[in-house]
């Protein structure tokens, strides 16, 4: 099975898949999928524990993963989630960096400067709708992605995060009362509470078709726009302008990049494999040193 992690500054989202087997005509599945807090100051040991338990709750092993693919906005977490990798799957795993096969051809002015995750969203958002196309993921921040008829990453726009914006509201706000942050029952408001609802969520909404309306403007009628994060349903129920909403978008497009890096991953292999033919190499050598002796 495949173990695919997009990593953000605020969540870490996790899917496990079943990839198709062409011997036994099995179509791909996602058999579970996780969200949990980035472990920012976790070491390597704590992070594997919450996985190995998050295995277990749904009845799984962590012995069943062969394959792992990782989009990370964090880099210094880089380094522990690649011995937790190493160390609790024995497995190498793949990153969304340079040198790794997408099939988006990125045409920004420095590609090495695009985040993982807006990647592998372009590659999930092309390998479904086509382009054009732009995609929207609402997280820390909320990034616009376009993606031209061809399938290029032409570029797109950074705005702060609605959760952002909402803390920013209150932690200068001395007297507003901090809210969950939902659709409001009405536009007009007649306390604190739904004021600061109806502004957050029209606000955003706002903000989102504003950039969106402009962004179709310049790339034709018949560009596609699709949603993905943790508040891409909230948003897209008010907005006139996204078409579809896909909150796996980021752990299909990691599984995407991963089967089209597959031949080099195998090449590489799996830690437990290596260790298989160092052994054996080792009880080989012993073997003949003994018959030479």
């Amino acid at each position: 099975m495949l173990l695919v992690m997009d990593v953000g500054n605020t969540n870490t989202v996790l899917g496990l898949y079943r990839l198709a087997d062409a011997s036994t005509a099995a179509a791909t599945e996602l058999v579970a999928n996780w969200r949990i807090t980035t472990p920012a100051k976790q070491t390597v040991d704590e992070f594997g524990m919450l996985l190995r338990s998050l295995f277990g709750l749904r009845g799984l092993e962590i012995g069943v993963v062969d394959g792992i693919a990782v989009s990370s906005v964090v880099p210094p977490l880089d380094s522990t989630l690649r011995q937790v990798c190493e160390i609790y799957f024995r497995v190498k795993p793949v990153f969304i960096e340079p040198g790794v096969r997408t099939g988006l051809p990125v045409l920004t002015d420095n590609p090495t400067e695009v985040g993982a995750d807006r990647i592998v969203n372009c590659v999930a958002a092309f390998e479904r709708f086509g382009g054009p196309t732009i995609v929207v993921d609402m997280g820390t921040a909320t990034t616009f992605d376009v993606i031209s008829k061809k399938g290029e990453f032409l570029g797109g726009a950074i705005a702060p995060g609605l959760g952002i914006s909402a803390e920013a509201l209150f932690s200068r706000a001395a007297r507003l009362p901090r809210i969950n942050v939902k659709k409001p029952v009405k536009v007009i408001g007649t306390g604190t509470v739904d004021n600061i609802q109806i502004g957050l969520y029209y606000g955003y909404i706002g903000l989102v078709d504003g950039i969106l309306e402009r962004m179709i403007a310049e790339m034709g009628p018949e560009t596609k726009t699709v949603a993905t994060g943790g508040l891409a349903q909230l948003i897209a129920e008010g907005s006139k302008y996204i078409g579809a909403v896909d909150e796996m978008l980021t752990l299909t497009g990691l599984r995407i990049v991963y089967e089209r890096n597959l031949d080099r991953h195998k090449k590489r292999g799996p830690l437990a494999v290596e260790n298989r033919q160092v052994q054996g190499s080792q009880s080989q050598n012993s073997q003949s040193r003994n018959s030479n002796s």
